[in-house]
């Protein structure tokens, strides 16, 4: 089992904060931590995204794997290294970035779309996958992708996750989600982040 599949069995949620601020990420990751969700993105089209994941790397420690998403220039990877993530989550299959983190020890979820796509980052050393858009498609289609892709590369679908359809996802072969809105959107506060938490953990269980 490799560390991101690893991470994915304590909780499949990774809690995407696009727009967090540093200085209301803690209370955010407390309330989610508290809940249960084990993977923190914080996206590099968010405030000072460095400054969060550091604040949230010191904090929760081994509690938490925490990173950075919407990487797409393989030159972040090493600042966010510096910041304290551990995490590469790309929207896009660049070998490149792939490599970059793999290089500097971290772990990489790569978007893709097609098994072109999927292949080409496998190859790179990705540990995972991440479908996207997840809404322009069906969640039969990860049934399709397990036919040809390695055994037990974690796919995780990501875009339109929320609680009506992550356990139709689930079934389908899910091994977690990106969730973005439906966990947190600029201005929500801990208290309202952490009601989506639980609704969202409710419909997995």
């Amino acid at each position: 089992m490799n560390a991101l599949a690893s991470w994915l069995e304590k909780c499949p949620l990774v809690a995407i904060l696009r727009g967090v601020r540093p200085d209301e990420v803690l209370a955010i990751g407390e309330v989610l931590v508290h809940a249960g969700i084990r993977i923190i993105e914080v996206p590099l089209n968010s405030p000072q995204p460095e400054e969060s994941i550091a604040a949230l790397a010191v904090k929760f420690a081994d509690r938490a794997l925490i990173g950075a998403g919407t990487v797409t220039d393989p030159a972040r990877v090493a600042e966010i290294a510096r910041a304290g993530g551990k995490l590469i989550v790309m929207p896009h299959a660049d070998p490149a970035v792939v490599r970059a983190a793999k290089q500097a020890g971290l772990i990489a979820l790569p978007g893709f779309a097609t098994p072109t796509e999927a292949f080409a980052v496998l190859a790179a050393g990705a540990d995972g996958l991440k479908l996207f858009p997840a809404e322009a498609f069906q969640p039969s289609i990860l049934g399709a992708f397990r036919a040809v892709l390695p055994k037990g590369v974690p796919m995780l679908p990501v875009g339109g996750i929320d609680s009506t359809n992550v356990e139709t996802w689930k079934r389908a072969g899910a091994a977690g989600f990106g969730i973005g809105s439906a966990i947190y959107r600029p201005g929500d506060t801990p208290q309202q982040v952490a009601l989506k938490a639980s609704r969202l953990l409710a419909e997995l269980a």
